[in-house]
């Protein structure tokens, strides 16, 4: 996919720069002056290459799908989050799309939104309560039982392993951290998994998982809940001289969550050995799609989609497109009766910006 780069320079003095604004603005109406609804999108952190993908195809969409963006970053902060809205309110934006974080304490400001009519589309996460017009994301708790039959099959149904939970302040950690360990109990009752919660934090990550080898070097996996933990796990690894090939015993097999291009390259590489592609351009694409459809006012019902994900009924008045999210190895083999694709598909976003 090409993405476009999209520029606004407004300069000049106090009067030029009001006429400036008029071209590149909105002055709250919500419409460009060309005619394209103005929306607002909430990136929730720069820190990755997952959500720096996301951002990079984000004004792609928008331009395909006849929006003009209004773009914030919370930073991983649901204060944040919560006074961007009030800019996007202020900007008079028809519709915003947001990450939130803590699914459970940005409730308030989706009331607010709705009480403004303003439809809302989430992206990766789901609100604990609230209502959007549709969550876009994976189905998270596929991921945790994929990375869990993965280490099954590797393991051969006995051992340690780690886990390098997110933030269960966020549905997506509990979700994964939840399929994961109900998957080991009732398939993998031989293997001892140890929970880490890291608050999707690197340096938490890393310093957690030398513990647990120090304490426990017999350890034969890792499951990282996202590619936060990527760099750090990898160097702790070298560290104690455990970065090896596959073929070697003392081989530590790991498995990761999100697809970027480094974890494309590590499973090359033979450092990691798994990761589940969590779709960051079709986050983007189908985020944008939604909350356009929502200012046309359309509608949607549970079912299978025209894009290869399934919509469902989360609770009253909510819906969920669950995009494919597909297990990465290095042999496009099948573990444990979960198929995956090789790491060189062609299909995976993350070869796309390799």
């Amino acid at each position: 996919m090409k993405t476009r780069s999209l520029t606004y320079a407004c300069l000049g003095t106090v009067a030029a720069l009001a006429a400036a604004l008029s071209a590149c603005g909105t002055s709250g109406s919500g419409q460009s002056s060309g005619g394209a609804p103005v929306v607002g999108v909430d990136y929730p952190r720069s820190d990755t290459d997952f959500w720096n993908s996301y951002i990079k195809y984000s004004p792609d969409f928008a331009a395909d799908h006849g929006l003009e963006l209004k773009t914030t970053n919370s930073q991983n902060d649901v204060a944040k989050l919560t006074a961007n809205v009030q800019t996007f309110i202020s900007q008079g934006v028809k519709g915003v799309v947001m990450a939130p974080q803590d699914t459970a304490a940005i409730a308030p400001t989706l009331t607010q939104l709705e009480a403004k009519k303003i439809p809302v589309v989430t992206v990766d996460t789901r609100p604990d309560t609230g209502k959007v017009f549709m969550v876009v994301r994976a189905d998270n708790r596929a991921y945790g039982e994929k990375a869990c039959r993965f280490l099954g099959a590797k393991l051969g149904g006995k051992g340690k392993v780690v886990m390098l939970q997110g933030d269960l302040a966020s549905i997506n950690g509990r979700d994964r951290t939840e399929a994961f360990n109900d998957c080991m109990k009732a398939n993998y009752p031989g293997i001892t998994v140890f929970g880490e919660a890291t608050n999707w934090d690197g340096a938490i990550a890393a310093q957690k998982l030398q513990t647990d080898l120090t304490a426990h070097p017999d350890i034969k996996g890792v499951y990282m809940q996202s590619s936060f933990a990527l760099a750090g796990t990898l160097q702790v690894l070298k560290q104690k001289g455990l970065l090896v090939p596959p073929s070697d015993p003392k081989h530590v097999f790991v498995v990761s969550n999100d697809g970027i291009p480094e974890e494309l390259r590590n499973i090359v590489a033979g450092q990691i050995d798994a990761t589940v592609s969590q779709p960051a351009d079709l986050y983007a694409k189908y985020a944008l799609y939604y909350l356009k459809a929502a200012i046309d006012g359309k509608t949607f019902a549970p079912g299978k989609t025209d894009h290869d994900s399934t919509i469902i009924q989360v609770r009253d008045g909510l819906l969920e497109d669950q995009l494919s999210a597909p297990l990465v190895t290095s042999d496009g083999g099948t573990y444990d009766g979960v198929p995956s694709l090789k790491d060189d598909d062609p299909s995976l976003w993350g070869n796309e910006l390799r």
